[in-house]
């Protein structure tokens, strides 16, 4: 069985003293010097992890500089989100080792985990695995990962794919509606899934402001994942500003 990697411990730890926020940040959206102050403004607000990735372009060279530049300016842990095995940087600290359940394609399931595992081993970095599902709408994420996004309706196919990745042994499930989804995930979904799994949930995609933030928190998410509203936010001034509201809505 693999064992619990500091991180993974660092995530319990946390999460026992009350909800995670985490922030993503797609190198193919922002530049290593905007990704590094916002890593910095992020743990000033008392974010607790930094997340990497993307569905598109986020690798080699361009995903390095960008973990580089966070890891320069800030001390909390680099989770990589990776859209497939190109978004592995040997600088992180851990990886969200994760299968997109419900994708029609198993190359997503498990074709490129087999591509990428050896060079995480390789890199001595942290894999968590992690049940990854798509909700409608999915956006870029569902259209890239040739996913069949569970129905917003339909909380109950959400619980089953959730409940069926901690029996295969994932240590998280992941709850994602898209970046910049014009709604996030529905509260009953979340309630459901959280009702049926004992491991941590993760949810993402949609969330825009303080209110969604603390209604997922609400509805049952340990851990809040925001992006898109900061990194859209036209400055670094508006981004602090963002952060702070979505972290007290996560957070009280």
């Amino acid at each position: 069985m693999l064992k619990m990697g500091r991180v993974e411990r660092y995530i319990h730890d946390r999460l026992r003293e009350g909800k995670l926020h985490f922030v993503l940040l797609d190198p193919d959206d922002v530049s290593p010097e905007t990704a590094g102050k916002i890593a910095g403004m992020s743990e000033e607000i008392g974010v607790d992890a930094i997340m990497v990735g993307g569905s598109i372009g986020a690798e080699g060279e361009v995903l390095d500089d960008v973990v580089k530049a966070i890891k320069e300016n800030s001390t909390l842990p680099v989770i990589l989100f990776p859209g497939s095995h190109g978004g592995i940087s040997r600088y992180a600290d851990a990886i969200f080792f994760m299968s997109l359940l419900n994708s029609r394609n198993p190359f997503f399931i498990t074709g490129a985990q087999a591509l990428g595992a050896f060079q995480v081993k390789r890199y001595g970095i942290e894999p968590i695995p992690m049940a990854y599902l798509i909700i409608e709408p999915g956006e870029t994420v569902g259209w890239v990962g040739d996913a069949k996004p569970i129905p917003r309706h339909k909380p109950k196919i959400a619980a089953a794919y959730a409940l069926a990745g901690q029996y295969l042994g994932m240590r998280l499930v992941y709850l994602e509606a898209g970046s910049g989804a014009e709604k996030p995930v529905p509260p009953e979904m979340i309630s459901l899934v959280k009702k049926v799994i004992d491991v941590p949930l993760i949810v993402g995609g949609g969330i825009r402001t303080g209110e969604q933030a603390r209604r997922a928190v609400e509805a049952g998410a340990d851990i809040v994942v925001t992006g898109t509203a900061i990194e859209k936010a036209g400055s670094l001034g508006k981004a602090q500003k963002k952060l702070k509201e979505l972290n007290r809505g996560i957070k009280g």
